[in-house]
């Protein structure tokens, strides 16, 4: 695991059960663009689903972290844009399969009117520090 610091809640911050409030790193900064449900060809996976949305949206993070050599666990960040919070619960099912709730990023949920194509459920972006 990478050199983090979570601060869960800062003193006269309610604590908050899906994220944490404060990550601190030191090292490498790892910004990956916000990431869409698609295959490795483009192709749009889980038109419709959310939970299958989420799946690959949660697969292209792994993959891009592990291209610039970080993984979950050197999360600091995530943002998710959704077209309705509805899908959150598929967001945090999948999420749970690469992250465990004891290394929670800070986060960030925004419902947008619509993504850059009308069958995107979601994207989400990450930011990692890996290295001390």
């Amino acid at each position: 695991m990478s050199g983090l610091t979570r601060i869960p809640a800062p003193d006269g911050v309610a604590a908050a059960a899906q994220y944490t409030h404060v990550v601190l790193g030191t090292g490498r900064l790892v910004a990956v663009s916000g990431q869409l449900p698609l295959d490795e060809r483009g192709r749009t996976v889980g038109e419709g689903d959310p939970r299958a949305q989420a799946r690959q949206v949660f697969e292209n993070l792994r993959r891009c972290l592990a291209a610039a050599g970080a993984t979950f666990d050197d999360v600091v960040k995530l943002t998710y844009f959704v077209t309705d919070m509805a899908h959150m619960p598929a967001i945090r099912e999948a999420r749970a399969a690469h992250i465990p709730d004891d290394r929670l990023p800070a986060a960030s949920a925004v419902q947008v009117a619509a993504l850059v194509r009308p069958e995107f459920l979601m994207e989400i972006e990450a930011f990692a520090v890996v290295g001390a």
